[in-house]
Parts: C-alpha cells; sequence; structure tokens
C-alpha cells in the first residue's frame, strides 16, 4: 500500500474542482448555518462515548441528529481551522504541521476563498465568535478580509479564560478592535453568539463560526463548575471536567437562542472537535490511540455531530470516514453558493452519506503529510502511517476495524 499525496474520490482520479463539484443527491432549502467547535477536546471526553464529564447539550446534538462515528480533522489548531475554512488540504499552503504564534508572520493566504467568503457571495451573513488562529500579521490575514462580517473573540491561540491575556498581551477584540471585558471566555463567547441570533433576521441566512477556546489549556474554570468535580482527584482532570461542562452549557446556550428566535427548524447545527485532547490537558482520547500534535486517531478522529430538525435527525450513527475539508463544498452547495474557484477543492459533498447513508464519497482520506517524511493516509478500513525521519524509518499499517486502538502493525504482513 502506497502512501500518496492526495486522496481520491470514488470513481475519481484525482481530487480538485471537478471531484467536488459532481451532484449531490437532492436539493434542501438554504438553511442557517452554526459550526460549533470545541477546542482540544477528546474522543472519551463527551457524554455519549461514556465520560464521567457532564455534556447533555452535547449528547442531545448526537441523539436528536447523526452521529459521525469517524470523523476525521488534522492534528493541530491552525490546519484544522485551516481545511474547515477551505476546504482543501492545508499542505497545499503550508499551514499543515505548525500553529500561528503570536509572533508569525504567516497565515492563511489571502487568495484562499474561505467558507465565510463562499456563504457570504450566496448571500450568508457571517460571523465568527471565538478563536481565529490562521494569522493575524497583516490586516489581509484576519477574519474581516476573508468574508466574516463580524468579528468576537481572539486572533491568536487560547489566553487567560479570566483576563484574555497571553503572554502578558490582551487578545480580546470585536470587528479586529481591540475590547477590554470583564467575564470568563466560554460564558463570553455564548452571550455574543445569543446576541447575534437574537437580533438577526430570520429571512436572511445566517453563518455563523463559533470556535470556542474550551478546554484547550490554560486549565482555568469557573468555581461553581470546579464544584460540580470534587469527586475527581486529580486536579488536571477535575479542573479540564469542568471546563468541559461549563463549554457543554454554553452551546445548550446557543440552542435555545435558534428556539426562541424561531430559527431552530430552520438550522444546520454542526460540532466537533479541532484535534484531540493533548496529552498534559487532563483529557482522554480512550479507546483510542495518541492524542494532540501526533497522527494516530486520538489525535484526528473527533467527536462529531450535526442536527437539522426534519432533515438531519432520529441519532442514526455514521460508520463512514469523514473529513472536515468535505464541510465547505457540502455547505456552499446547501447554500445555493459557488465552488468555481481557480485552486482545487479537496474536500466532498458529503450530504448523500448524511441524509442517505450513502457510502463515504471518498475512497482515500489524506490525513496529512509534511516534511521530513511523516505521513498519514486512510483507504477503507486501513490506515498507514510513515515516518522516514525516524532512525530507522517507521512504518505502520493497522486495521482499524479490527484494531481502533492502533495496537497491532501489520505493515510486515501487508508489505504491499
Amino acid at each position: 500500500m502506497m502512501l500518496s499525496a492526495g486522496g481520491a474520490a470514488r470513481g475519481d482520479e484525482a481530487i480538485g474542482t471537478q471531484a467536488a463539484s459532481a451532484p449531490s443527491s437532492a436539493p434542501a432549502p438554504r438553511p442557517h448555518i452554526v459550526f460549533l467547535l470545541a477546542d482540544d477536546l477528546g474522543w472519551g471526553d463527551v457524554g455519549y462515548h461514556g465520560s464521567e464529564i457532564r455534556t447533555p447539550a452535547i449528547d442531545r446534538l448526537a441523539q436528536r441528529g447523526v452521529r459521525m462515528n469517524q470523523f476525521y480533522v488534522l492534528q493541530s489548531c491552525t490546519p484544522t481551522r485551516a481545511a474547515l475554512l477551505t476546504g482543501r488540504h492545508p499542505m497545499r499552503f503550508g499551514l499543515q504541521a505548525g500553529i500561528v504564534w503570536r509572533d508569525s508572520d504567516y497565515g492563511l493566504p489571502p487568495e484562499e476563498r474561505t467558507l465565510a467568503e463562499a456563504l457570504r457571495d450566496a448571500g450568508y451573513e457571517t460571523a465568527i465568535v471565538g478563536k481565529w488562529h490562521l494569522g493575524h500579521a497583516t490586516r489581509a490575514m484576519r477574519p474581516m478580509a476573508q468574508g466574516v462580517a463580524h468579528q468576537y473573540g481572539g486572533l491568536l491561540a487560547s489566553s487567560g479564560y479570566f483576563d484574555r491575556k497571553r503572554g502578558g498581551a490582551s487578545d480580546w477584540y470585536r470587528d479586529e478592535q481591540p475590547l477590554q471585558e470583564d467575564g470568563y471566555t466560554t460564558d463570553l463567547l455564548a452571550a455574543e453568539a445569543e446576541r447575534i441570533i437574537t437580533e438577526h433576521d430570520p429571512q436572511r441566512p445566517l453563518f455563523l463560526y463559533v470556535p470556542f477556546t474550551a478546554p484547550h489549556l490554560p486549565l482555568e474554570a469557573p468555581r461553581e463548575y470546579l464544584k460540580r468535580y470534587r469527586r475527581i482527584r486529580d486536579r488536571d482532570r477535575r479542573t479540564y471536567a469542568a471546563m468541559v461542562t461549563c463549554l457543554d452549557d454554553a452551546i445548550e446556550r446557543i440552542l435555545r437562542a435558534l428556539t426562541r428566535r424561531g430559527m431552530e427548524r430552520d438550522t444546520l447545527v454542526i460540532f466537533c472537535s479541532d484535534n484531540g485532547a493533548a496529552g498534559d490537558s487532563g483529557g482522554s482520547n480512550k479507546p483510542l490511540r495518541g492524542g494532540k500534535r501526533d497522527l494516530y486517531d486520538g489525535a484526528l478522529r473527533v467527536p462529531a455531530a450535526a442536527w437539522w430538525p426534519g432533515v438531519l435527525e432520529g441519532g442514526r450513527v455514521i460508520d463512514e470516514p469523514l473529513h472536515v475539508t468535505d464541510w465547505y463544498p457540502t455547505l456552499v452547495r446547501l447554500a445555493g453558493g459557488s465552488l468555481a474557484q481557480p485552486r482545487p477543492i479537496d474536500g466532498l459533498d458529503i450530504w448523500p452519506t448524511l441524509t442517505t447513508g450513502a457510502p463515504s464519497p471518498h475512497e482515500d482520506l489524506l490525513l496529512n503529510f509534511f516534511p521530513p517524511g511523516i505521513g498519514a493516509i486512510r483507504r477503507g478500513p486501513w490506515k498507514l502511517l510513515v515516518r522516514d525521519s525516524d532512525d530507522p524509518p517507521l512504518t505502520e499499517l493497522f486495521q482499524l476495524s479490527d484494531d481502533p486502538a492502533e495496537c497491532q502493525n501489520l505493515a510486515e504482513a501487508h508489505p504491499d
């Protein structure tokens, strides 16, 4: 089994605009779109996966909607956000490996056509409430130059939850203007999302992207949430659990705002994490192997669900491999927008898989590839990892349907 630098759709030889624009199964009305992104939430840290952490709102999304049981992202914050907002593998523009730091002069290239731009062009009101983390050195890298009409939150990686500071400097903005506010970050983001929904004209479609910072480090939680987990003896785990439940309450507030505004039945709500839990965070990816920053499924396979009353519902479990890049073409099509652009789109339309149970449109899923010779790809139940930089070079092959914890390396038994 060879590791290639590109994935292919079933029946297609290459990824790109042609593959991304294949016809979808059935037309659907234009929904409002609310995309809820957790930060470093582990596979084992939601109630519906058996966690001791209470996540009733997330659990209800999974129970009412459809649960994507094999949904893949990238290994860390910036790469996943880049993939989501472009529909393209971030290796195409150099954001596949690291993250954007405070002093970084790079970010999402301005020539990339973002999901916000595509939806704006289709007539949507667009807003980001939360963590951007795709560049800030120039105005062209920031969200309001990338199709976002309203911005609220931080531009960098996660900052302090009570002061919004990172490295002693504030990272908190409204429409990219510095802002000073009191409160806990997760609560502030929920309040802003509620405000946007409450003031929005339901006759105009809304794209509300809410990339929370929780439960990313630093481990900080309100006292009332910490009290709920006094029985957890490990301090990091206790604080992490408190942060996750606070995040869940924020999601519940947003869902209730949709109901109050009369928008619930016309809204597609999507939830996932940007990657698995980090090893030093108090989170858990069990029973999956590994965590944030590596290429095992503990980093790449995350809790994910989507709910649209009357359209995506019933608690179905989708066991087909899907990818974060797939949301770009899927959502743009639902919005009646255009996918025409000069650069190839790697994501594929997964609407038939979500609505009719059709197989995944992917023959291969390129999970990542970056110098010096490190990469992972999935084909059907098989997953191949290579690390040519190791001495000696390491090749690992796993049969995920029998070995979801990636314990048994079958590379020698299947050298082809």
